[in-house]
């Protein structure tokens, strides 16, 4: 479900919590099962006669009115005929002055039975309320969320008693404990959305010391990666706290997915019918989905790998739809030779340089990879005189590319900013590393030139209009030399610069900041040409497009949106995840965009649909880092927990893990050949992971897709090849060189 905005009252939520039909995992309606299992211990079938729909108490025959006064209102009129008889309830029911005489005489409170007017929810409170507070009755309360019927529904598996909540969850428990080793990891993961799902019911209802007595008995039992979410689930002990919480909210309101076999689900149903659950079964039907599998039960390290998330793992139908992750065909440019031979003559001429050209560019040119969308899926921008040169720079630049392996590593060179007393944000270096720029916490973003050719600004426009506009040098004559210095400083945001991103021509820089704007900076003129308004809150991470033009931001709100430079309203907005935007990267041929979040998933979506075509889960803490492979098919991912994961995108699948940092990974990249995935991470150091021994070994086979099992090697040991300390700088951005150099950059902290 898609995330909930802030501010939204607790009717319009939990109005909006059920639409469609619970099913059982399998896609079918579970109508059935429900009705069975929702039916009060004591009263047999639910489908009995009408001799028994005679000895309904009148507390019922409200409820009864109530679905059937819901149903009518939504023009249900076959659903109420049906029901009404099933019930054995007169056909004159649904009028008013009868029901209300049927109230009356059942010594219901006067009033109740007007459904048509506001009073109806002071009957889904009578009903939501549990019996041993019979004599409150919290219809105040209540009247100001106005649950809907799916509260009116779920009241039969409250039983009336909210010490039982102690009671079902322990015989879940002994049960699950019980069971086969190979059933037992399977079914232990239903007990941490239950245990949140049951402790928030009991907070909500107002029973409040046995929430906490419930808390503290089974908190312990949980798998140690949900420890932050118990601790924010500890402080919500009264029902006010529950409406200011969105993650909470959401969690309420989305399903919880779990992935079990078919064989530990039959058993769990089997457990429940037999001993009449039914607290635990409505909440496995109204907020979990269990996504049901054939074939051997998954093991607990196959298990821990995925799980995690706020919301479970992903539905395997969220990752089956196709993605063209291949690289669009490079556009061919002819390389100037005369030129070519000038800068090159001391060396060995043309042939030498030729060849590897023709590796680098060629291959990709000449053959449409099979897996690329076509290239005009998304409209993207026309490559400028000025781009056509930057490609022919880098073209010259790869013939002198390192080539990096095992055996080669790269060289690695640190830009350390002092004095910037834990102030320093966010960093970028430009694509040809010639320019490097800082965000700032005092909202400022500084670029600093890093080779010797120091930063201007065009002149003013009187002294450009004496300019030869005809002459070859041009543009060196419009830049002003008094104005030349190593750093630009600029200002315009008003709060810290948490994002920042040059364009890939590098006369434009995007940053985006606490106080809700992603601004677009000139760095001809280095002011600020336009604010982009659209997110309400901190904008965590911004990104230009591989092509320029597109660019991605996401934050506090939960949302990522798509920009193109001259639109001041976003193109698409990408909404789905259930806490924090912390970290956006756009897929190297432009057509996807991935984001990583607070909610402990990484979503890609579709530039062009704006669907979420993957969900990948298995983070145990915020997502802070993110790089796909230079070839499109991979993407890495760093968070909170430490572990670096790594995703096949075609597949949709986890392919490797790899352990060794103590702290958050702010930063991944891989080589320009794609052979090495550097990490940069809070711990103050630098590791070299062999990424083409990651992939190399991966076999993904048919039955590993379509079941999502994964059996991750523990071989991060063997995959390490370098790991590379400071004295006191967390490592937040990393960039390799056109030839393979690594550049690394932080803010020492003494």
């Amino acid at each position: 479900m898609a995330a909930v905005q802030g501010g939204m009252s607790d009717a319009d939520i939990e109005t909006d919590i059920k639409t469609e039909p619970s099913t059982d995992g399998f896609g079918n309606n579970n109508a059935n099962d429900g009705r069975v299992l929702s039916a009060s211990p004591g009263s047999g079938s639910s489908t009995g006669s009408n001799k028994q729909t005679a000895a309904v108490t009148p507390e019922d025959q409200q409820t009864l009115l109530a679905v059937l006064q819901f149903l009518k209102k939504n023009k249900l009129i076959e659903s109420v005929e049906i029901l009404r008889r099933e019930a054995g309830l007169p056909e004159n029911s649904l009028d008013p002055k009868a029901t209300e005489s049927a109230g009356a005489g059942s010594g219901g409170a006067a009033g109740i039975v007007d459904l048509e007017g506001g009073d109806v929810s002071s009957l889904l409170s009578r009903v939501t309320g549990s019996s041993s507070a019979g004599a409150q009755a919290p219809t105040k309360a209540v009247a100001e969320d106005q649950p809907d019927v799916r509260v009116v529904l779920s009241a039969y598996s409250q039983q009336g008693d909210p010490t039982l909540y102690e009671v079902y969850y322990s015989d879940l428990k002994k049960f699950i404990e019980t069971v086969l080793d190979c059933h037992r990891a399977e079914l232990s993961q239903v007990f941490y959305p239950l245990f949140v799902h049951m402790y928030l019911e009991l907070v909500y209802n107002n029973h409040e010391s046995e929430a906490k007595a419930f808390f503290e008995k089974f908190s312990g039992d949980q798998e140690c990666y949900y420890e932050e979410d118990l601790r924010v689930l500890s402080g919500l002990t009264k029902k006010e706290h529950m409406r200011g919480n969105e993650t909470l909210l959401d969690f309420r309101t989305s399903k919880f997915v779990l992935r079990i076999s078919r064989d530990s689900y039959q058993l769990l149903k089997r457990h429940l019918q037999e001993r009449q659950n039914n607290q635990i079964w409505n909440i496995i039907q109204e907020h979990l989905y269990i996504d049901i599998f054939d074939g051997m039960p998954r093991s607990k390290s196959q298990i821990d790998a995925m799980s995690g998330s706020l919301a479970g793992e992903a539905k395997r139908e969220a990752n089956k739809t196709k993605v063209y992750y291949g690289l669009l065909k490079e556009p061919e440019i002819e390389l100037p030779l005369d030129d070519e031979d000038e800068e090159a003559e001391n060396e060995e001429g043309k042939p030498k340089k030729k060849k590897p050209k023709k590796d680098s560019m060629g291959s990709k040119s000449k053959k449409q990879d099979p897996n690329a969308p076509s290239q005009n899926r998304i409209p993207l921008p026309e490559l400028k005189d000025s781009d056509k040169l930057d490609k022919i720079m880098y073209m010259k630049e790869a013939t002198k590319r390192i080539r990096l392996g095992s055996d080669n590593l790269p060289s690695v060179c640190f830009y350390t900013f002092l004095n910037a007393y834990q102030g320093l944000t966010a960093v970028d270096f430009t694509d040809d590393s010639s320019l490097i720029a800082g965000g700032f916490a005092d909202s400022t973003v500084r670029v600093w030139s890093v080779t010797p050719k120091k930063l201007r600004k065009v002149k003013s426009a009187a002294d450009l209009n004496l300019i030869d506009k005809e002459s070859d040098d041009v543009l060196e004559r419009i830049m002003d030399e008094k104005t030349a210095s190593e750093l630009k400083i600029m200002y315009g945001h008003s709060g810290p610069v948490y994002g920042i991103s040059f364009s890939p021509d590098r006369n434009y820089l995007l940053s985006s900041s606490e106080d809700g704007t992603v601004r677009l900076w000139s760095l001809l003129t280095f002011t600020c040409l336009v604010a982009y308004k659209g997110h309400n809150y901190p904008v965590w991470d911004t990104q230009f497009s591989p092509y320029g033009y597109y660019f991605v931001s996401g934050g506090h709100d939960r949302v990522a949106r798509l920009w193109a430079t001259d639109h001041y309203q976003p193109l698409r907005i990408f909404s789905g995840h259930l806490a924090d935007i912390t970290c956006t990267r756009f897929h190297p041929n432009s057509n996807y965009v991935a984001t990583g979040s607070s909610d402990r998933t990484i979503r890609v979506w579709d530039v062009l649909s704006g669907n979420c075509v993957r969900i990948f889960t298995g983070h145990k803490g915020p997502i802070h880092s993110l790089a796909f492979s230079p070839n499109g098919k991979f993407l890495a991912s760093g968070a909170t927990d430490g572990r670096v994961l790594l995703w096949d995108i075609g597949h949709g699948l986890m392919v490797g893990e790899l352990k060794g940092h103590t702290d958050t990974i702010y930063s991944l990249r891989f080589s320009r050949d794609g052979e090495i995935l550097a990490s940069g991470s809070m711990d103050n150091t630098v590791r070299l992971w062999d990424a083409m021994k990651a992939f190399d070994d991966l076999e993904t086979d048919d039955f590993t897709a379509a079941t999502g099992h994964i059996h991750l090697q523990d071989n991060s040991q063997e995959l390490l090849l370098g790991t590379y300390t400071t004295k006191s700088t967390p490592v937040i951005h990393l960039h390799f060189t056109r030839r393979n150099l690594l550049l690394a950059a932080g803010a020492f902290n003494p």
